[in-house]
């Protein structure tokens, strides 16, 4: 599926990354790039930041790394074919999230089992443990 997007048309970094399906909410895309996860053709950014057709952004988001280069700018968030449009993913990027992706599925972070407080159960098998 092709879209026609204006050459001319510019949007903000955290608008854009949510309107390409990135992040699921706007305020999400904002966080990461305040906490300097976004780059935009290599420097670091501020959410006011416009994108424009032919940038490239690199991303860090749900423990992925991506590369993308800004191939146009929706008029607003729609689906998620049209979003997919907005920009192409560097052929090096999707190897390394390939990669990424099947070292964490046979080495999966051990802290991704905890789940909150010990129960009362829990507790009394680490005591048991300690003495």
């Amino acid at each position: 599926m092709q879209v026609d997007f204006d050459a001319g048309a510019r949007m903000r970094i955290d608008k854009w990354l949510w309107c390409a399906r990135f992040f699921k909410t706007r305020s999400l895309a904002a966080d990461a790039v305040e906490r300097g996860k976004v780059t935009v053709n290599g420097q670091a950014v501020k959410n006011s930041r416009e994108v424009k057709p032919g940038d490239r952004v690199v991303l860090e988001a749900h423990q992925q790394r991506w590369e993308v280069e800004v191939r146009g700018v929706p008029a607003s968030r729609g689906a998620a074919p049209i979003a997919q449009t907005t920009y192409e993913e560097t052929p090096e990027s999707q190897s390394r999230r390939q990669a990424d992706a099947e070292r964490r599925k046979l080495q999966p972070e051990p802290a991704a089992q905890l789940q909150g407080r010990p129960t009362k159960r829990d507790r009394r098998r680490i005591d048991d443990f300690r003495h």
